[in-house]
C-alpha cells in the first residue's frame, strides 16, 4: 500500500512539474533589447570639449565681454550677485521637481548627504590649508580648494536623469548631489574670503 501511495504521489509531483514548465514556457518574456544612447548622449564629451573651446574663443575675441562679467563674479563688489542667485534658483528648480522624491526616500538622501559632506569639507580644507603651507597666493588657492572640493553634480544630474529616468536612483544621487554641495561649497567660498589675512602674513 505505501508503495502505491509513494507512485502517486510521485506521478503528481512530476504532473506539477510539467505544468510549471509549460507556464513557464508560455509566459516567457522575450529579452529586451539593450537601450542605445542618443546621439546627444553618445557624444557629450565632444559636446563638453566643443563648449569649452567657444568658452576661449569668446575670452581670446570678446575680452571687453570677459571684463563685463567678470565683473559679476563672487567677491568682485557686485551689487546683485549673479553666480549665488544662479545656484540658488538651481535648488529652488531642483526641489521642485524632485521634492516627492527627495522626502519619500529621506533614509537614501542621508546616507548620499552625510559623505559627500565629509568629503567637500575635506577636500577644500586639506588643499587650502596645503597652499597656504606652500605659501601659494590667496586668489589661487581659494579656487583651487573649490575646484579640489567640487563634484561637478550639474552636468551628474543631466547625464543620470537622461539615462535612466527621473525617478531613478542614479537621478537621487546626483540631486542630493547639487542640493548638498551648492550650500556647503558656499560656506567654504564665504570660510576662504574671511581667512585672507592668513596668505598676507604667510
Amino acid at each position: 500500500m505505501w508503495r502505491a501511495v509513494l507512485r502517486a504521489v510521485s506521478r503528481f509531483i512530476s504532473h506539477l512539474k510539467r505544468m510549471n514548465n509549460q507556464s513557464t514556457t508560455a509566459t516567457a518574456i522575450p529579452a529586451a533589447e539593450p537601450k542605445r544612447l542618443a546621439f546627444f548622449e553618445r557624444y557629450l564629451t565632444v559636446w563638453v570639449l566643443v563648449c569649452m573651446v567657444v568658452g576661449v574663443a569668446f575670452g581670446k575675441l570678446l575680452p571687453g565681454l570677459t571684463g563685463t562679467l567678470s565683473k559679476l563674479e563672487f567677491g568682485q563688489g557686485s551689487q546683485v550677485n549673479v553666480p549665488i542667485g544662479v545656484l540658488l534658483l538651481t535648488l529652488v528648480l531642483i526641489f521642485a521637481f524632485q521634492a516627492e522624491n527627495l522626502t519619500l526616500r529621506w533614509f537614501a538622501v542621508l546616507l548620499i548627504a552625510v559623505p559627500i559632506i565629509i568629503q567637500v569639507y575635506f577636500n577644500s580644507s586639506l588643499a587650502y590649508l596645503l597652499m597656504r603651507w606652500f605659501k601659494v597666493p590667496h586668489n589661487v588657492a581659494s579656487p583651487g580648494a573649490l575646484i579640489g572640493a567640487s563634484n561637478f553634480f550639474e552636468l551628474a544630474v543631466a547625464v543620470a536623469i537622461t539615462l535612466f529616468g527621473a525617478g531613478s536612483g542614479a537621478a537621487l544621487a546626483t540631486v542630493v548631489g547639487v542640493l548638498v554641495e551648492v550650500p556647503v561649497m558656499l560656506s567654504v567660498c564665504s570660510f576662504c574670503n574671511r581667512t585672507r589675512h592668513w596668505f598676507a602674513k604667510a
